[in-house]
């Protein structure tokens, strides 16, 4: 568990330092989640691997850009697993973080987020 959170941490502070968040960053966090986005259970909780990577990818995403860029990176992981979106729609929920946008299939990032900061 240390070791988790440690590899989050360095994979935060590397993504915010460079200012450039890849989704490579993005994917890599979301799969810590990837039993419950593909089978529904077990709900992830405070603490749990899964919600130490949502904390993570919550603090890379610290400015408007970047969370634009998260936002789009999720929205390119909903269309390639579209069948489970609304389980990834739930995830900030269940960890009880607030990424700043909602995560539908149907959000346009670029949108939202600059009507929301504006």
């Amino acid at each position: 568990m240390v070791i988790w959170v440690w590899m989050v941490i360095i994979l935060s502070w590397s993504a915010s330092t460079s200012d450039a968040i890849e989704c490579t960053t993005v994917t890599s966090l979301v799969s810590a989640c990837s039993t419950f986005i593909t089978y529904g259970t077990p709900d992830p909780t405070p603490g749990s691997p899964c919600c130490d990577s949502m904390l993570g990818l919550n603090l890379i995403a610290e400015s408007t850009d970047s969370r634009r860029v998260v936002c789009n990176c999720l929205m390119a992981i909903i269309a390639t697993y579209n069948l489970h979106s609304s389980a990834i729609g739930t995830l900030p929920g269940f960890c009880g973080i607030n990424l700043g946008f909602t995560i539908l299939p149907t959000t346009n990032c670029n949108e939202y987020l600059l009507s929301l900061y504006s």
